[in-house]
């Protein structure tokens, strides 16, 4: 039997599912987010392309190499894999994607420990994650359902009673912004190199109405709504709804 965070991953999973079917144009975003993890991705050092936490396994559509991997199985996963307790052996992953997964891994030194454990030297872990911003905050407080937790207590590593496999879930969407903008957790990366750090408006996606909400343009605008967003990017503190993080393994 399933635990009780399992499930409710699982069932998020499940109405994901459906929206991407029925929204050509969330799919289309969703390819530039891909492209853009993509881009980060260190192949001169060979080894497996590992994405942690897959949903319902898009990111095989820009990255058809990459393992899809969830705490549960579906038909689109590859194998089952818990971010604390990964099978792969050391040093024998090149890459390990995170999209929309970091916010759920409430011990991050857990995780990134086993990360440094399974990646190869010069190995990345690429984080794509809400970026909470002046309208950030708005979007993500107010339209969705996760919790943006951004005064909420960051626990960086769990007790001794910590048990990767039972887990309760887990949501605060403001957990990259704080750990990477921020100063308090710096001193936690003196094992990596954070070789990008990047902040995005986004300003489609959320106007989409991403998987729960109605899309409120069509996709005939989708190039006028893309220029509006180049021009938000310049001013991430207001604007930014998504951020983009590159470790390396030292």
């Amino acid at each position: 039997m399933n635990e009780p965070g399992i499930d409710q991953h699982n069932i998020e999973i499940q109405k994901n599912l459906k929206s991407w079917e029925n929204k050509p144009l969330l799919r289309e975003i969703y390819k530039g987010f891909y492209k853009k993890i993509h881009g980060c991705i260190n192949y001169a050092i060979g080894g497996k392309i590992v994405e942690l936490g897959s949903g319902i396994g898009n990111i095989k559509i820009e990255i058809p190499e990459a393992i899809s991997t969830d705490l549960f199985e579906n038909p689109w996963i590859d194998q089952v894999e818990n971010a604390y307790d990964l099978s792969f052996e050391n040093n024998s992953v090149s890459n390990l994607i995170l999209f929309d997964v970091f916010h759920h891994i409430e011990y991050p030194g857990n995780a990134l420990s086993e990360f440094y454990r399974v990646l190869k030297p010069q190995g990345r872990v690429i984080i794509f994650d809400p970026s909470i911003s002046m309208f950030g905050y708005l979007i993500y407080g107010l339209l969705h359902h996760e919790p943006v937790a951004i005064t909420k207590k960051i626990k960086w590593n769990g007790d001794h009673s910590f048990d990767p496999w039972t887990t309760p879930y887990y949501a605060a969407q403001g957990n990259a912004e704080r750990i990477f903008f921020g100063r308090k957790f710096l001193g936690h990366f003196s094992d990596w190199d954070i070789i990008e750090k990047h902040k995005y408006s986004a300003l489609s996606y959320i106007l989409s109405g991403g998987y729960s909400k109605p899309q409120m343009f069509s996709s005939k605008n989708f190039n006028k709504v893309k220029a509006i967003e180049k021009v938000l990017d310049h001013v991430p503190r207001i604007f930014s709804t998504r951020l983009l993080i590159v470790l390396q393994k030292k």
